[in-house]
């Protein structure tokens, strides 16, 4: 099939991300659909017409479902112009000091994944929209349910539970890493394939410099293990520095040295295997 035909293959069908796991290494780049390059998702999502808009019925940033279409290709993304500083915010019983709540994280999100070999964080890329800056993200498809939707299930573990059970501790290990305060059952999303996606990170990176649930950090995938130890803050100034400040990247850094320490402590406890995992 010529590169014309393939295109307006996966336009007429919309094929969603393609994670291949089961015994293999994570990608070193999240893996956009079969037939395009993580070059060419990126350029369609910074170039592409946006011929459809629909605000999103989930969530409370205002997200948008846009349909988008280079002439070959359509396909969805998520805009988000979300951009909120507070010194102090107030959420029922809930406080924070210094509160963010940002598109730049979505994208900061996407370029740490990037470099710790996650596959399961979309892309997602800066553009204005509308006169606004804002980060609009690859929409994943083939969706059967979010994390709702998995816990009303008969076999809550799917079809594979221990692959399941890892793609929970990967993101339990990311969420940390990112200080995301705002994991919940909407923006944990499981296509039919039973692959966990991990979207909307606008109100991550925050800058505390303690783990927040460490007692749910009981296992570590391995080479998410490795990437996180050679991560440096140079690496990280050169793919995140002109989305994300300073001070939200080096605390990355702190929360991964207390990451590395934690499992360290019980892989010496426990013993490697019982700690360490391979996808």
């Amino acid at each position: 099939m010529d590169r014309t035909r393939r295109a307006l293959v996966v336009g007429l069908y919309v094929f969603g991300f393609v994670v291949l796991l089961g015994g293999q290494a994570p990608p070193a780049l999240p893996a956009p659909p079969a037939s395009l390059s993580a070059e060419e998702t990126e350029a369609f999502l910074l170039k592409a017409n946006i011929v459809r808009k629909k605000v999103s019925k989930t969530g409370v940033t205002g997200a948008i479902q846009a349909t988008l279409t280079d002439g070959r290709l359509t396909h969805d993304a998520q805009i988000q112009t979300v951009d909120i500083h507070k010194t102090t915010f107030e959420a029922g019983r809930a406080s924070e000091v210094n509160f963010k709540d940002t598109y730049r994280f979505n994208i900061g999100g996407y370029r740490l994944a990037r470099l710790l070999g996650l596959s399961t964080v979309p892309m997602s890329v800066k553009r204005n929209v509308d006169g606004q800056p804002a980060s609009l993200t690859w929409w994943i498809d083939d969706v059967q349910f979010d994390e709702s939707g998995r816990l009303k299930q008969t076999s809550i573990l799917g079809p594979d539970p221990e692959r399941t059970s890892k793609q929970v501790h990967v993101m339990r290990v990311w969420d940390e890493l990112i200080q995301n305060r705002d994991r919940n059952r909407g923006n944990m999303v499981w296509t039919k394939d039973w692959t966990l996606w991990m979207i909307d990170h606008t109100r991550a990176f925050r800058t505390g410099k303690n783990l927040l649930k460490p007692d749910q950090l009981t296992r570590c995938e391995r080479s998410l293990l490795e990437k996180m130890r050679t991560l440096t803050l140079d690496q990280l100034q050169g793919a995140m520095g002109d989305i994300m400040e300073r001070d939200e990247i080096q605390a990355v850094l702190v929360r991964r040295d207390l990451l590395i320490k934690h499992f360290e402590e019980r892989i010496a406890v426990r013993g490697e295997a019982a700690v360490l995992f391979s996808m």
